[in-house]
């Protein structure tokens, strides 16, 4: 068994071979900010880099939230060049769990909002616990998914159903989740973590250069350049008046007021 240190991150691999990586911001609902990013980024490095971990397991801390989407805050510094940059960097590390040689499975224990969506859609396999609820709200602050979310989203679910979470902001609850493919599965809170780790060791019984290869095939099936143009729309919303009064209006807890601006 070992662990390491991160800001934001709690990362511990057992004697299976499975590591356990779990977001660890709970005062914020686990909420993505740039430190918390590039604690990921690493821990995923880790995964990538040592022999000694299988299977990985991503999950949020407490029962609340998987992660609860975006640190409003930092977003709303954001301008266009900002922005867009701010994009690059999170497909960047949400590619890199895709294109894991080893299987990542997300856990959603609670909301996984916006980049919680967007990271447990860029896990392999999905398991969401009963009080789980998926959505990406971002056009509620006059902005789109940045992380990879328009693009991954109609990949699994279809481009109707895609269309219809993305323009409404409105979040799928568990089993709605399951119904239109985007969790494999989903358990009672006491139950989650136990299947998830049974499903790991199921995983473990094959031959990992397999795993690997079929992970590579499958994802080449899904290769676009639609995440730039993702990038560039992200940035130049930045820079609208909708933006900054989505945002600001999130941050004072009102209704924002759009102008199309």
């Amino acid at each position: 068994m070992s662990s390491h240190s991160f800001n934001h991150i709690l990362f511990h691999t057992d004697s299976n071979g499975i590591a356990i990586l779990t977001i660890n911001r709970p005062e914020r609902l686990n909420a993505l900010n740039s430190v918390l990013l590039d604690d990921l980024s690493q821990a995923i490095d880790l995964v990538e880099e040592s022999d000694s971990v299988r299977v990985c397991i991503i999950t949020g801390s407490g029962e609340k939230a998987f992660v609860a989407g975006a640190d409003i805050k930092e977003l709303n510094s954001l301008e266009q060049l900002s922005g867009k940059k701010a994009s690059l960097k999170g497909q960047h590390i949400f590619n890199k769990i895709e294109s894991c040689s080893k299987p990542v499975i997300a856990l959603i224990n609670g909301y996984a909002l916006g980049g919680g969506a967007e990271l447990a859609m860029a896990c392999h396999i999905r398991v969401a616990t009963e009080n789980s609820a998926i959505g990406m709200p971002e056009v509620s602050l006059g902005l789109i998914p940045g992380y990879g979310g328009t693009q991954r989203l109609p990949q699994i679910t279809g481009k109707a159903k895609a269309m219809e979470m993305i323009l409404t902001g409105e979040p799928a609850k568990a089993e709605e989740a399951k119904k239109m493919g985007l969790v494999n599965y989903v358990l009672p809170m006491d139950e989650a973590l136990d299947f998830t780790k049974k499903l790991a060791f199921k995983i473990l019984k094959n031959g990992p250069l397999a795993l690997s290869a079929a992970i590579k095939a499958v994802n080449a099936a899904f290769k676009t350049d639609g995440y730039t143009l993702e990038a560039e729309e992200f940035g130049k919303l930045c820079n609208t008046e909708d933006f900054r009064e989505g945002t600001i209006a999130f941050l004072e807890k009102r209704k924002a007021e759009f102008t199309g601006k």
